[in-house]
Parts: C-alpha cells; sequence; structure tokens
C-alpha cells in the first residue's frame, strides 16, 4: 500500500514538474516578446513552483523508506520536513507578491503607456490560469487519495501560482486599457489569499509533527470497533498519536482474568488485526491485555 502511495505521489509531482517547465518557457517568452514585467515575474513564480514539486518527491521517497536502526518507527515525518519547506517557500512567494504591489501603490510607479503589453501576454496568462487550475484539482485528488499532506501542499502551491496568473491578466488587460494601478492591486489581494493558505499548510504539518491525537469521531469508531469483540470486558484507555501521515494507536483492554494466555494473545492479534484493517492509516496498533476478576466485577 504504502509504495503504491508512493508512485502515485511520484507520478503526479513528475507530472507537475512537466507541465511547470513547459509553461514557465511559454511565460517568459511572452513576457519578453510581449513586453510585459508581470508575465516574467509570473514566470518566476512557476519556477518556485517546480522547485517546490522537487522538494515534495525527495520528502515522499525519504518518508517512505523502511524503518532502520537510526529510524525504528521509520521516516514519515520527512514528509512534514518537506510540507514545512514548501509552506516557507509559499510563504516567501506571497510576501514578495504582496511588497511588490505595495511598493508600487505607495510609491505610485506605474507603467507608461508607450510601453503597453502585448496580446500574447494575455494570452500566456489565460494558459498560466487553466494549466494550473487544472494542476491543483488533479494534485488535490491525488493528496486525498493517499492521505498525503505535503502533495495537498504542493496543489495548493499550484493554485497560488494560478491566482499569481489572475493577477498578471489584471493588471496586464488594466494597463492596456489605461489603468495599470490594477496589477498593484490584485497582486496584494493575492498575496494575502497566499499568505493564509501557506500558514494553515505549516501550521497543519507542526501538528502532525506533534503527535497529536486523532479527532474524537475516529478514536469513537476505533472503541466501537474493539468493543465489537465479546469476549472484551471494557476498554481502560486508547491512546492515538499522528506520526507524519500515519496512526499509532495503544490499547489496553479488560478480559475475563479466566482466559488463557494464548486465548488473550489471540484476542490481542485480531483486535490489532481489525483496527489496522479498518483504519487504512493506522500503521501499528499495540494491544495490552489487563486481566479482570468477573466474580469481583459483578460484585
Amino acid at each position: 500500500m504504502e509504495q503504491n502511495n508512493e508512485r502515485i505521489a511520484i507520478r503526479v509531482a513528475r507530472n507537475g514538474i512537466l507541465a511547470n517547465f513547459f509553461l514557465i518557457i511559454f511565460k517568459l517568452v511572452a513576457g519578453i516578446v510581449g513586453h510585459s514585467a508581470a508575465m516574467i515575474a509570473d514566470a518566476a513564480h512557476s519556477v518556485s513552483d517546480m522547485v517546490g514539486t522537487v522538494i515534495i518527491i525527495i520528502g515522499v521517497k525519504i518518508s517512505n523508506k523502511a524503518p532502520d536502526k537510526e529510524h525504528p518507527y521509520g521516516h514519515e515525518r520527512f514528509e512534514c520536513v518537506a510540507t514545512l519547506i514548501l509552506a516557507l517557500i509559499l510563504g516567501g512567494t506571497g510576501v514578495g507578491i504582496g511588497y511588490a504591489g505595495l511598493r508600487t501603490i505607495i510609491q505610485w510607479q506605474y507603467e507608461t503607456l508607450h510601453n503597453v503589453p502585448e496580446v500574447i501576454a494575455l494570452v500566456a496568462a489565460v494558459v498560466g490560469i487553466v494549466v494550473k487550475e487544472g494542476m491543483y484539482w488533479y494534485t488535490r485528488a491525488a493528496a486525498m487519495k493517499i492521505n498525503s499532506g505535503a502533495l495537498m501542499a504542493d496543489a495548493w502551491h499550484s493554485r497560488s501560482d494560478a491566482l499569481s496568473s489572475v493577477g498578471s491578466f489584471a493588471g496586464i488587460l488594466g494597463a492596456r486599457m489605461g489603468f495599470p494601478i490594477l496589477d498593484a492591486v490584485a497582486a496584494v489581494a493575492i498575496s494575502l489569499f497566499i499568505i493564509k493558505v501557506a500558514m494553515s499548510i505549516f501550521m497543519d504539518a507542526i501538528n502532525k509533527m506533534t503527535d497529536r491525537a486523532c479527532d474524537d469521531e475516529t478514536v469513537d469508531k476505533m472503541r466501537e470497533t474493539v468493543m465489537s469483540h465479546d469476549a472484551v470486558k471494557e476498554i481502560d484507555t486508547i491512546n492515538t498519536r499522528l506520526f507524519g501521515n500515519k496512526i499509532y494507536v495503544d490499547l489496553e483492554i479488560n478480559v475475563d482474568g479466566n482466559m488463557s494466555l494464548n486465548d488473550a494473545h489471540d484476542l490481542a492479534e485480531q483486535i490489532h488485526e481489525s483496527i489496522e484493517e479498518n483504519f487504512k492509516d493506522v500503521k501499528h496498533c499495540m494491544v495490552h491485555v489487563n486481566p479482570v476478576d468477573v466474580r469481583m466485577k459483578s460484585l
């Protein structure tokens, strides 16, 4: 299962790199030929998107490595590290776009009308919007399928690039219509959205790296799964922790103290297997059996 998830993530990431490569070339040529500084800046944003995707590939490959002596519990958190790096890149991109827009507004540095961008720059902006929005939905679907925070971060990076192209389109169109201020206003609005998304991605990665428990709904379903075994009298404790995009579960159950050791062991194995089968994100479930004197419990 994990190897299949890795193949899906890497295939999606490689497709993203290929699409970004051709998009960068097209945007750069359109920006130079079409005399559009906004489109050249948009091409630079696409470069950051491609770099982010490379980071995702590295993170996914490391996170799916088998446990070793130095990392006996696996390498899942390396995907969180990749997500953090991508969130920082995304946040930095948002800050850079916003700063440039604000500086233009404050200093009143608009392009003069004698340097009006050509139509090819508008075409490049439209192509960028369509391609990057398509990449967002494509990558998002894969991220949800394999529960990959890093891939979801990459999806939002693609959307931020699409929004950057929206800003470029507005600025180029505004310049052609005699209103270059639209470029700066759109850039500031888009930068705020990008920063918000970056913060959300960053906090999600931090939560996954600090042994946060599963949500109450998931824990309740686990309780139901455990109690579906007739031999379980009671659940003493059920602790969960997120390790990257995986879940570790520690259980303590009460059973009849007269149960044989072999039967108690078999019951623990059954519960262990049922938890891992019913909750696909569970990497390991530890079951501790506590003996209970049924006669004393009934008094």
